[in-house]
């Protein structure tokens, strides 16, 4: 008969030291310093805010001015081929789209000083990105307000259509002129977009050497 209380007292400590064991080993696992801590842990849900779009410009400046100038004519024939081809009814998205592209493109420019300057007329004259002719007639405008800082002859945004070779059929391409007039023939308040258009109404740029054709 006593050796039953002992018995017991024997599968008790047995028990007892399991369950210490148990404890111990899973605490041993879960501080292991050989566990990677991205492996232990759940992940971190990706951050939903993205790149600021008005931030600061990012490449440093450029001093070869040759390469600056061919890098100014090459950007303005993307700009306005991008403007051309956009739709001209686009959807939200798509105009959010072309909005944040704009932004991006003025952070992004490898030519810091001509970075920071185009930043400054963004804030000016933010992107219409409504429809495609609101689009073209903008880019025409900010081309022809860096134009006039770098005082170079102006262009008249009227006749983008008809001047500038977007590389879409013909019907788009029309279609791209008569929209664009559309746009400058609306009525608008004073100091409008509309208006700066009218000023530089009749003045001709050297288009091939300011990026307004194919030529570059």
């Amino acid at each position: 008969m006593r050796s039953n209380p002992q018995r017991r007292g024997i599968l008790l400590s047995l028990l007892l030291a399991a369950i210490f064991t148990i404890l111990y080993l899973s605490s041993y696992h879960s501080s292991d310093p050989g566990v990677p801590k991205s492996l232990s842990t759940s992940p971190k849900k990706p951050s939903s805010e993205g790149p600021d779009l008005t931030g600061h410009a990012i490449a440093p400046k450029l001093g070869n001015e040759t390469l600056k100038a061919e890098l100014g004519r090459a950007a303005w024939k993307l700009f306005h081929t991008t403007f051309a081809q956009f739709p001209d009814k686009p959807t939200a998205d798509e105009s959010s789209a072309l909005d944040a592209y704009i932004h991006l493109f003025q952070r992004l420019y490898p030519c810091g000083e001509c970075a920071e300057h185009f930043g400054v007329i963004l804030k000016k004259f933010p992107p219409q990105v409504a429809t495609r002719s609101t689009a073209a007639a903008w880019g025409c405008h900010v081309h022809n307000e860096v134009n006039k800082s770098l005082k170079k002859d102006l262009f008249d945004c009227s006749n983008i259509g008809d001047f500038y070779d977007c590389g879409c059929a013909e019907d788009t391409k029309h279609a791209v002129g008569n929209e664009a007039q559309k746009t400058l023939k609306a009525s608008g308040e004073p100091g409008s977009i509309t208006d700066a258009f009218r000023e530089k109404a009749g003045k001709k740029a050297d288009m091939v050497r300011d990026g307004w054709t194919k030529g570059g």
